[in-house]
């Protein structure tokens, strides 16, 4: 039995299943029974599984299974493509060393990815505006996979290019269909999931980045180990592929509308969202590429306490994810993200202000807990934008938020080069600080409104 959305919270009585406009469903309700209290409970006994953190009408029994299977089968996504991620980039001093090529060259190869997957992400929102979302999820998963063993075939460099910016271009398009999928599996579910989500990208890479140490400790080619990997994730996806490939999910016309096929730049609605994440990628881009080198010239700690910064900072983000549906429930979104940000602010700052070895690791470990769960919120709230269809809301507020990849870490290296490298980590601190602000503002619109 399917419950309406218009109805009170726990207000159930029985429908006669009777739908007069297709475009518009509207269920006719008989008369509610004359007790209507023991009806309520008989019903959510006989047919309901009461939501215990938001007041909204609970899911029927077979409707919760048939929405976990969706829930699995999109999660299956989300770890695999935050293991296929860490299995190649984990060897990229291997690559380097196929490709021999020198630092720089390596790292225009990485900004070649991280264009490809920039360029693909507002195509593949304007794509699922237009056809099967489902489908297009399973296409992008299945080309990603395929273009992992291309990347050690041959150390011609425009060959490399070529590969390494397919690699991003179906990254992206994976990234922006299974967050699409995941805001349908989130409706259906009626409480906050998207963390648990990116909680399994995160273990994801982290697996990836062990299996890919095992296959370089015990010195399988390149080809082999990416070859293994691909057609392991490969089968992962195909196996769940009939569960999301079903009729789509009935939008409400508030998020859906006749020209969501169309071609749209970031609504104004969505660009404060995506500044939001253009700061919390930044921060993300910083800790990966200089709280190690931070631990090591600032700190002064050795190169081997020094790598185990980003760990840190790494595990604190799925730990932070893993919790973070269970704290949006129980908070409210807007309440978490400023809780995000004073956390971020305050771990940032202290690792800057105290460069000693304990009290950084400490800081990093508080910035990694405080930007957890700000991109997947951020993405749950875009996916909703009325006006928007889910994929494309995604695309628009990654599209601004992924270019904090690009402008961070060369701004960082900028101000580290002129005034040293705490005062460009400080450049950060101060995009937390506009965070916070976007949220408030964001905040007291949706109060109005």
């Amino acid at each position: 039995m399917v419950l309406s959305s218009q109805m009170p919270p726990f207000s159930y009585t029985r429908l006669s299943g009777k739908i007069k406009n297709n475009d518009n469903p509207v269920q006719e309700w008989e008369k509610p029974m004359k007790d209507k209290k023991r009806a309520q409970q008989q019903f959510c006994k006989n047919n309901c599984v009461k939501d215990p953190f938001i007041n909204t009408p609970a899911i029927a029994i077979t409707d919760r299974k048939i929405i976990l299977s969706k829930r699995i089968a999109i999660g299956i996504f989300f770890f695999v493509n935050g293991f296929l991620y860490a299995n190649w980039t984990a060897r990229l001093p291997e690559l380097k060393a196929f490709y021999d090529i020198s630092n720089g060259t390596l790292g225009t190869l990485l900004f070649t990815t991280a264009a490809g997957a920039l360029v693909s992400m507002p195509i593949a929102g304007w794509i699922t505006g237009k056809y099967n979302n489902e489908m297009l999820t399973v296409l992008a998963g299945i080309l990603f996979c395929s273009v992992i063993p291309l990347i050690p075939l041959s150390n011609d460099l425009w060959v490399a290019r070529s590969c390494f910016f397919a690699t991003g271009f179906f990254s992206g398009a994976m990234d922006v269909t299974m967050n699409g999928q995941a805001v349908l599996v989130e409706r259906e579910w009626k409480k906050p999931i998207m963390s648990s989500f990116h909680a399994l990208f995160s273990i994801g890479m982290a697996i990836g980045a062990g299996v890919s140490a095992l296959f370089s400790r015990f010195h399988i080619i390149l080809p082999a180990h990416f070859l293994v990997v691909s057609l392991a994730a490969i089968a992962a996806i195909l196996s769940c592929a009939r569960i999301i490939i079903r009729d789509p999910v009935a939008l409400p016309l508030s998020i859906t509308d006749k020209n969501s096929g169309t071609f749209r730049l970031p609504a104004l609605a969505i660009l404060p969202l995506g500044i939001i994440a253009f700061c919390g990628m930044t921060g993300e881009g910083a800790m990966a590429d200089w709280s190690a080198i931070y631990m090591h010239t600032v700190v002064g700690s050795t190169e081997s306490f020094s790598a185990l910064a980003f760990g840190v900072f790494g595990a604190a983000m799925t730990i932070g994810r893993i919790f973070g549906d269970r704290l949006t429930a129980a908070l409210g979104k807007n309440t978490l993200l400023l809780l995000d940000v004073a956390v971020a602010i305050t771990g940032l700052s202290l690792s800057l202000l105290f460069p000693y070895a304990w009290v950084s690791m400490i800081g990093f470990f508080m910035v990694g807990i405080g930007l957890a769960t700000i991109v997947p919120i951020i993405y749950s709230t875009a996916g909703n934008t009325p006006g928007v269809s889910p994929s494309a809301g995604i695309a628009m507020a990654s599209t601004i938020g992924y270019m904090g990849f690009f402008v961070g870490p060369p701004m960082i290296g900028h101000l580290a080069d002129i005034f040293g490298l705490r005062t460009g980590l400080a450049y950060v601190v101060g995009l937390f600080i506009v965070m916070g602000v976007l949220i408030i503002y964001t905040g007291k619109k949706q109060q109005r409104s």
